[in-house]
């Protein structure tokens, strides 16, 4: 990428690898799976939506692999989830660490499907292809977590309006940067701060979608 373009903050970035991971950590542990099972969780939880980007769409290294202290994270998260199994999986489940979670998606998602969008511009590729990789950016990760765990992914089941709302501030980031020729790092955050607002929103009123086809009332 460019100096110009948005770029999440390198802080941020391994905060919210290791809560990602931790998060998937309890999954594997949960689903009573071995230390690498719960590893391979863990990375797919955090890195899925960025390995199928860059392995799949753009056929480039992934970027976890060129980063040396991603994996370390990765397994930082999977070895103190596993050695105390116990005292921090009830912890984690926590109503104010699960808000902590959520907050943390709430800024991750949209902030790493931009990146995954210009990554996606350098490559020339059509734009409903950019806005694709950028939604699949954000959502990869918890959809490779639960096909491995053998789970009906979230992404697929009713809910809130996630992927619907990413979709949406994905057209707004290009609409910015291609139609009124904003600088990439105020649209970025402006995107960022959209999704935030929209998610805030859809989880007070408690919108959800609905399935396409509604069982017959008996």
């Amino acid at each position: 990428m460019i100096d110009a373009d948005f770029r999440v903050p390198f802080l941020f970035q391994h905060v919210a690898t290791f809560v990602w991971a931790v998060s998937g950590a309890v999954v594997g542990i949960r689903k009573r799976f071995d230390i690498t099972g719960v590893f391979v969780v863990a990375l797919l939880s955090s890195a899925g939506g960025g390995l199928v980007r860059d392995a799949l769409f753009l056929q480039r290294t992934p970027m976890f692999l060129l980063d040396p202290i991603y994996l370390p994270i990765v397994a930082g998260a999977t070895l103190l989830m596993t050695l105390f199994t116990a005292s921090l999986t009830s912890v984690v489940q926590g109503e104010a660490v699960s808000k902590f979670v959520d907050l943390i998606d709430a800024i991750g998602t949209p902030a790493f499907a931009v990146v995954g969008m210009q990554l996606a511009q350098e490559h020339g590729i059509p734009l409903f292809s950019v806005v694709f990789v950028g939604v699949a950016n954000g959502v990869t990760g918890g959809l490779l977590r639960d096909v491995v765990v053998r789970d009906v992914p979230t992404l697929l089941r009713p809910g809130q309006f996630v992927s619907l709302t990413l979709l949406a501030v994905c057209g707004l980031f290009l609409a910015l940067t291609m139609r009124a020729g904003m600088n990439p790092t105020l649209a970025g955050w402006i995107t960022v701060g959209a999704y935030f607002t929209l998610r805030v929103i859809a989880v007070s009123f408690n919108w959800q979608t609905r399935p396409v086809l509604f069982e017959p009332k008996q």
